[in-house]
């Protein structure tokens, strides 16, 4: 298998009736701030306007679940993208911080009606952080923003069957 085969699918800049909600830590704010960039960029190349695009700042990762799940509530979004950056430190907090965000995101996508895409990078340092920001590793904040793009067209495809 080529590396090539591991890339992500994208979404192709067509037509949609997309409004998007982003909510980002400022815990690790150098590393969110470059993932935020990139989605940003990422859903305007794909088409979707500048004004169909909210940005939410919370304290950390675990508040990522709260406000996404009053974000769902107001009916007003087709998409939530939830941005973070944990790097694994001398305590267990790491670990429970990665788990009640990863477990709270599960519940919503179980749960609600639109995507929610988990954007939060769980990386040992912070270069390996960086690298995911656009460096050696890629560019994630690309890809969560194709991932609610493409969860879009899923959801768009499956209402109206």
């Amino acid at each position: 298998m080529s590396s090539q085969d591991n890339a992500p699918v994208t979404a192709f800049p067509i037509a949609r009736d997309m409004r998007v909600a982003i909510v980002r830590t400022l815990w690790n704010s150098h590393i969110t701030e470059r993932l935020l960039d990139s989605a940003v960029a990422t859903f305007k190349a794909a088409g979707i306007e500048a004004d169909m695009i909210d940005i939410f700042e919370v304290p950390g990762a675990v508040e990522l679940t709260f406000a996404a799940s009053k974000l769902v509530d107001t009916g007003y979004y087709t998409a939530i993208v939830t941005l973070g950056g944990g790097i694994r430190g001398g305590t267990p907090h790491f670990d429970y911080v990665c788990q009640s965000v990863t477990q709270g995101n599960a519940f919503l996508n179980s749960d609600c009606d639109i995507p929610v895409i988990f954007g939060v990078l769980t990386v040992d340092t912070e270069q390996d952080a960086l690298d995911r920001c656009g460096g050696s590793a890629g560019d994630k904040g690309a890809e969560f923003a194709q991932a609610a793009l493409l969860m879009y067209d899923f959801c768009d495809k499956v209402n109206n069957l």
